[in-house]
Formats: structure tokens, sequence, C-alpha cells
């Protein structure tokens, strides 16, 4: 196992959770008194590594097709386009 990836991948994805939809959700669950903490512990950290999965499964099978460098190019292109489209809509 690469250490250095892990680290990378553990720090980027959780930064990126922090704070966003799906954060608000699991704390709302959470915040009702009659629902045990741990099942939405558990479902929210199955829902997670599923997503997981799934991304890493398409990332495999995409870059058997499409180089590295233009999957790069191709996020950062998407990234910008979304953050066009929320400053606009704003």
């Amino acid at each position: 196992m690469d250490i250095k990836v892990l680290a990378t991948v553990f720090s980027v994805v959780f930064i990126a959770e922090l704070g966003d939809k799906t954060q608000l959700a699991t704390l709302l669950f959470a915040a009702d008194k009659e629902v045990s903490k741990w099942s939405v512990f558990f479902g929210a950290s199955l829902a997670l590594i599923v997503a997981s999965a799934i991304g890493v499964l398409a990332g495999g099978l995409v870059s058997q097709y499409v180089s590295e460098k233009y999957l790069n190019y191709l996020a950062g292109m998407g990234f910008v386009l979304i953050g066009i489209w929320t400053l606009i809509r704003a």
C-alpha cells in the first residue's frame, strides 16, 4: 500500500466532505433524539464507501481508454464550469 497516496486521498476527501450537504444531512439525521447514532454513523459510512467504490471502479475503467493527462484537464474544466454556473446562479 502506498502511504503517500493513502494520505493524499484521505486529506482531499476529508476536506471536501467537511461542511458539504452530505455531512449536513448526516448531522440532521443524528440530531433526532430517537435515532441510534451508531445507525446514522454506519449508514453514512457505508454510503461513502459505496460511492467511493463506484468512483474507483469508474476511474479504473475510464483510465483504460483516456490518458491521465486528459482526465486531469477534463476534471479541471468540470470544476471551473461548475464554479461559473454557481456564480451565475448566485
